[in-house]
């Protein structure tokens, strides 16, 4: 009960602090900043009494964790904080005052010091790196998780000078120019049906039921199994890839413009609408944006972003350009010179070969571009 309060209070504050922000504009005085928000909140704590049997700590830390969030949007690197809404966005971050805020209680089990609620156990799952600060968050299951704020040390590079390219796709998650197919782990054919009826049966349920809030909890679990698994899958890709390869390919996609919804307007409305949303859940379920970020938390400086224009259909033996060439969506023949590949394994040799600088006509095929890839090869 006392983390749910934290997280409220959290919450709380947060939103007061975006809604300050959503008045000001151009020509208005500037919103009041981090010192000017801590004596309202003290304010506001001697005014209520719900409010000040919380943590002042942990209000303070969500109006610190706003401000931060400010900074990176007015600089232009993260978008600019939004609503936190109950349900969702719960959690809070706690700042050790004193040496010795986590303990080991055993091979499995350890303690950390959260303010109001003394000593709460977690599972021990890994090595905790000296930290400052942790934060404490509730997802929609039901499960507590806590995150230490440390920077683990980047995945030493081989020094092989070796080179892959990843090339992803919703069939194959990620297809190596080494031959390798690798696909993220979905819900078993039992528990997809399974959530396909709690589905149905939650459009049918009325809001604010309990029967309602009894489906949600059962649809999240399935959610969170898979998605787990999806973050599994991901952490134990991207470390073996950082340990092989010198050098990460992987194509510059804007995810979130590939996944926007097509339904359009009511005066120009979508085509395909259900379809595309259907490519929509599968691209996310593929996990290309987790891969990618991991890899660049893992390897930095390694991973390189080639654009993916052609890559599917380009030869990665002739250089050929054809988009005959790629027969289905996992057969590749080359038109020009008869080479059959696999087609992401045939993309990810471009990827990891880099982008063609040079023109000249496919062999065969008069008055055809080609643009050959050009193999850009590491300083020694």
């Amino acid at each position: 009960m006392v983390l749910r309060d934290h997280c409220a209070h959290a919450r709380f504050v947060w939103n007061l602090a975006v809604e300050q922000q959503s008045w000001w504009r151009p020509g208005r005085a500037g919103a009041p900043g981090y010192l000017e928000q801590c004596r309202q909140l003290t304010a506001a704590r001697a005014e209520h009494d719900w409010l000040r049997a919380g943590s002042q700590m942990i209000q303070q830390q969500a109006l610190r964790d706003f401000a931060w969030a400010m900074d990176r949007f007015f600089t232009g690197t993260h978008r600019k904080p939004l609503w936190r809404k109950a349900g969702q966005n719960e959690g809070f971050r706690v700042v050790a005052v004193r040496p010795g805020h986590v303990r080991r209680l055993s091979r499995s089990t350890g303690a950390l010091r959260v303010p109001k609620a003394a000593w709460v156990r977690f599972r021990w799952s890994r090595a905790v790196l000296e930290a400052r600060s942790y934060r404490v968050t509730l997802d929609r299951v039901g499960r507590w998780h806590v995150a230490f704020a440390a920077i683990p040390e980047p995945v030493p590079a081989p020094g092989t000078r070796a080179v892959v390219g990843v090339d992803r796709g919703v069939a194959v998650s990620a297809a190596l120019s080494t031959g390798e197919l690798l696909t993220a782990p979905r819900l078993s054919a039992g528990r997809q049906r399974r959530l396909q009826r709690l589905q149905r049966r939650l459009s049918r349920a009325r809001r604010g039921s309990g029967r309602r809030g009894r489906v949600k909890r059962a649809v999240a679990r399935l959610k969170a199994r898979e998605a787990d698994a999806r973050k599994d899958w991901a952490e134990k890709i991207s470390t073996d890839l950082a340990l092989r390869f010198e050098v990460i390919r992987v194509e510059d996609l804007r995810i979130k413009n590939m996944t926007g919804s097509a339904r359009g307007t009511a005066d120009a409305p979508g085509r395909n609408v259900r379809q595309k949303a259907g490519l929509n859940r599968e691209i996310l379920a593929s996990g290309w944006g987790l891969l990618v970020r991991r890899l660049e938390d893992k390897a930095p400086g390694r991973v390189e972003k080639v654009s993916p224009a052609f890559t599917s259909q380009r030869c990665s033996v002739c250089g050929c350009v054809d988009p005959k060439s790629r027969e289905s969506q996992a057969s590749f023949r080359c038109t020009a010179c008869g080479f059959t590949c696999n087609a992401d394994v045939n993309a990810a040799r471009n990827i990891a070969a880099g982008h063609a600088v040079t023109a000249r006509e496919c062999p065969g095929l008069p008055g055809r571009v080609n643009r050959e890839p050009q193999l850009a090869l590491l300083p020694a």
